[in-house]
């Protein structure tokens, strides 16, 4: 498994997440599932892993996200960075 994960301040969360549950890029047409996490104080701040079956799947959703242009509108923001699991512990 591979994950994309991306940070982004969105500002207005739920017009974002209008925006995001759309999908235009079609960079998680191949995923498995996602995660949205939120800044508990600053809650236009999240972050998003989205989960693939392989590396090659997340570079591609990847390319197609950086390539759509719709990270440009934001001026803070990391780059999706495709990422494995090194360890996972549940307590």
């Amino acid at each position: 498994m591979a994950f994309m994960l991306t940070r982004i301040d969105v500002g207005d969360y739920d017009a974002w997440k209008a925006m995001f549950d759309k999908d235009v890029p079609g960079a998680r047409s191949a995923a498995r599932g996602h995660r949205i996490l939120r800044n508990v104080e600053q809650p236009g701040e999240v972050f998003i892993l989205v989960e693939f079956n392989s590396t090659e799947e997340a570079r591609a959703g990847r390319e197609r996200l950086l390539a759509s242009g719709v990270l440009d509108r934001f001026a803070d923001k990391a780059a999706p960075a495709v990422v494995e699991e090194a360890e996972a512990v549940t307590y």
